[in-house]
């Protein structure tokens, strides 16, 4: 039986995808982004092991007050004991995983080494831990953790905005309107107290913003001591946010004082 015209340009049209698909893979091989041994075109970018530490990083149970792993019965008062006496003014926070094997190495490339594409991937387990937080409904405005534009030039693009614009659907939007008015020295390498001290009146919001009797969530990589998001969400209470509450990829652990 011959066939029609179209059916036989859709069966050339599928070989040739076909021997295509196999010369591409064949001259350009996939590797895993993150130990670069092969894998499949089907594993998504990382090979079986590295899924495995990426799955053992998310998820798990924490405090929803300050992002610190703890087990649902070591919360009290909704806080956990490293907690119970330390102030916040953001209103809780959602992470989606802890700062460390795959989900670090992740972040790091996104951040620091330009692999912008890696965005997508880890918007995608902030916002399955905003759904499960329960709070995507009440977002009016998503608000990426600005950078000072010294180092926005320095880095070629914030990587909190990034994030944002994978989280995002309406009716909720995202604001710009939280801005970094000084330089600081970076975070990773500072004490608790100096943590605070280096961020101090490093923010502000526009005039005209859009804040006021909202809720808002902030929006960043990785919090440590929670300085920064603290001071974010300080500022934005300070413009008539009526809620504050803050999203990050990950939390680090730490024992800095």
């Amino acid at each position: 039986m011959s066939l029609s015209p179209v059916n036989l340009f859709l069966s050339v049209r599928r070989a040739a995808a076909y021997a295509v698909g196999g010369l591409d893979h064949l001259l350009f091989p996939p590797y895993c982004v993150l130990c670069q041994v092969p894998i499949c075109r089907d594993d998504d970018g990382l090979c079986a092991s590295c899924w495995q530490e990426l799955a053992r990083c998310i998820g798990g149970d924490y405090c929803r007050r300050c992002g610190r792993s703890a087990s649902p019965f070591a919360i009290v008062n909704n806080r956990c004991g490293a907690c119970q006496d330390e102030a916040f003014a953001f209103d809780g926070i959602v992470r989606a995983g802890v700062y460390e094997s795959a989900l670090r190495s992740l972040i790091l490339a996104f951040k620091f080494h330009q692999r912008t594409e890696y965005a997508k991937r880890l918007s995608r387990m902030m916002a399955d831990a905003l759904a499960v937080s329960g709070l995507s409904a009440r977002i009016d405005y998503f608000v990426p953790v600005p950078l000072h534009w010294r180092r926005h030039l320095e880095r070629g693009y914030n990587q909190a905005r990034l994030l944002s614009g994978g989280l995002c659907r309406p009716p909720a939007r995202i604001s710009a309107d939280l801005v970094r008015t000084r330089y600081t020295r970076r975070q990773w390498n500072l004490t608790e107290s100096q943590r605070r001290t280096n961020v101090k009146n490093a923010f502000a919001v526009r005039h005209g913003h859009p804040f006021a009797g909202k809720t808002v969530c902030l929006v960043d990589d990785i919090t440590t001591s929670g300085a920064t998001l603290n001071e974010c969400a300080a500022v934005l209470k300070s413009a008539g946010a009526a809620a504050v509450y803050a999203l990050v990829a990950a939390v680090a652990h730490s024992d800095l004082r």
